[in-house]
């Protein structure tokens, strides 16, 4: 194979070829890697980061497990130095040249102010084959995320500058956009020598420090005020500097600091394997969701009873399964899959679901829910939509209701009054978890988190357990009344209730509540602030976000 080749899936399979991916994760946003960047990733057998966040990185996307790659550190050796370009060229071909594909991860591009070239012509001495995959820019990226074109119809000149040397600035005198690199330090002299050079005072300019990030912040001045604006916000690097009339289109094209939740620290308080659909909503809304286990799910105590329901299933005991949610039917499918049982053993029987999430994680079966309130998806709202029992029509009367330990009895008790006989099962366990660390439980009671999403009651009475009451400046958001009532009985104030108990609802509703604040702060002509950034002040009476 030479050099810039691909492996084909052959070589791939020849644990004796040596193989280099450079690859760009661009300015920070991890959502901004390439689809190639994702796929080489997962083929790798060794990944060499550059700084601490890439082994994060790698963590979100792949996971853990055997075929996860192994990551190397490629940006500090053992003493805890910077490593050199040439020292992590050592490092990527020490592994390379063990046969194992390498995937070297670089801030930005490969191409773009990184090491890749002299990395890549290492490779080319030992006769190691590369390949560059490109990485978002943040010479384009971060304006773009500030909300500032570089080019318009108008204006249709860029230059990008480096500010690490001596700069001849009477060559950008004119009237082009300029976007200048690791120049925050210096921009007062900057701006001074192109005021000098015949530049207007008066022309906009921006600075964004950690671009696409949710810690992103953007200053904007002009020429002549820059200086002055920089020592008194104290912005730091590393940040991306725009010069030019284009800025003046961020007044109108800012999209991403002004997303209703930005920079928002969320508390997401659930079970582990039920918070990434939460917490990829408000993502979306420019949170910063930090996920805390406040319940753990366990089999039941005594598995017989569990055993005995399976096998009446099987057998034909049941007219009606009904999941409430979805961990019960992943306790029934994983009982199954204990006993060598699939989707088939569920034939003749009829299937009710609580809600729509339920539904869908049976559909994942290959089945198909038979009810699905028509209404409000809880128990109130099945038992509404409920046929009575009718020895006519219906040859068996026994419905199996594989639950929670700690599920209350109203959805018996009104199968019951409908004339059905009902196996309450413990299909599962919820235990409380253990305490969050330290400093999360520190940031809960001072008021650091900006809001908590509380999605059950029992995430309420966990959450307060193992780690206190949230500060009375936290927003509380509840996914439904029952929530809120639990919340207010733990003196918590409801600021959000979600119309529909839907977590992707859920955070909808927060997300408006966000936007609401946020208008009525620049209404009142003051600078918008985070909730854990102001005084704590009186709390709003619960309302809904509908």
């Amino acid at each position: 194979m030479t050099r810039g080749t691909t492996p084909t899936t052959a070589d791939a399979a020849n644990d004796t070829q040596p193989w280099v991916s450079f690859v760009g994760t661009g300015p920070g946003d991890p959502d901004l890697l390439t689809v190639r960047a994702i796929s080489v990733l997962g083929d790798a057998d060794v990944v060499v980061t550059e700084v601490p966040e890439h082994e994060a990185l790698v963590a979100a996307l792949l996971g853990a497990g055997e075929d996860v790659p192994e990551v190397v550190d490629g940006g500090f050796g053992e003493d805890g130095q910077p490593l050199t370009h040439a020292a992590r060229a050592k490092v990527v071909l020490k592994h390379a040249k063990r046969g194992r594909r390498v995937a070297r991860l670089m801030v930005g591009d490969p191409f773009l102010y990184a090491s890749g070239p002299e990395e890549a012509q290492a490779c080319v001495k030992a006769g190691i084959g590369f390949e560059v995959v490109p990485g978002v820019s943040s010479v384009s990226a971060v304006p773009a995320y500030a909300g500032i074109p570089l080019t318009t119809k108008d204006r249709r000149a860029v230059s990008v500058v480096t500010c690490g040397g001596k700069v001849d600035w009477s060559r950008y005198a004119g009237d082009d956009t300029l976007v200048l690199l690791s120049g925050v330090g210096t921009i007062g002299d900057t701006a001074a020598e192109l005021v000098a050079a015949g530049r207007d005072p008066r022309t906009p300019v921006a600075i964004t420090r950690v671009g696409t990030t949710t810690e992103q912040e953007t200053l904007t001045s002009t020429l002549e005020h820059v200086a002055a604006d920089v020592r008194a916000t104290r912005i730091a690097p590393p940040a991306v500097i725009v010069i030019g009339d284009v800025v003046d289109l961020r007044d109108t094209l800012s999209w991403f600091e002004t997303k209703p939740l930005f920079g928002w620290r969320v508390l997401v308080p659930r079970t582990k394997e039920q918070a990434a659909t939460l917490s990829t909503r408000l993502r979306g809304y420019g949170a910063v969701p930090e996920e805390v286990p406040t319940i753990s799910v366990e089999p039941p105590r005594n598995p017989l009873q569990m055993d005995k329901a399976v096998r009446g299933l099987v057998e034909g005991r049941y007219e009606w399964i009904v999941f409430t949610s979805v961990n019960a039917v992943k306790a029934v499918r994983e009982k199954f899959e204990e006993y060598g049982l699939d989707a088939r053993a569920f034939s003749g029987l009829k299937i009710a679901c609580v809600g729509e999430k339920t539904a869908a994680s049976v559909a994942t079966w290959g089945l198909r829910a038979d009810l699905v309130p028509s209404g409000d998806q809880s128990a109130a709202g099945l038992l509404e939509d409920w046929p009575e029992y009718d020895e006519t029509l219906d040859p068996i009367n026994r419905v199996f209701l594989p639950r929670a330990d700690i599920a209350t009895e109203n959805l018996v008790a009104g199968l019951v009054d409908l004339g059905w006989e009902c196996d309450d099962v413990t299909a599962y366990r919820t235990v409380r978890a253990a305490p969050p660390p330290a400093p999360t439980r520190d940031a809960i009671k001072t008021g650091k988190f900006d809001a908590v999403v509380f999605t059950s009651s029992s995430t309420v009475r966990n959450l307060v357990g193992i780690a206190g009451k949230p500060h009375p400046s936290t927003i509380i958001a509840v996914i439904g009344p029952a929530t809120a009532k639990t919340a207010e009985e733990h003196g918590l104030r409801v600021d959000v209730m979600s119309p529909k108990p839907d977590v992707g609802v859920l955070a909808d509703a927060l997300a408006d509540f966000g936007a609401t604040r946020r208008s009525g702060l620049l209404e009142e002509g003051v600078a918008v602030t985070r909730p854990s950034e102001r005084k704590p002040a009186a709390r709003r009476k619960a309302t809904s976000s509908s």
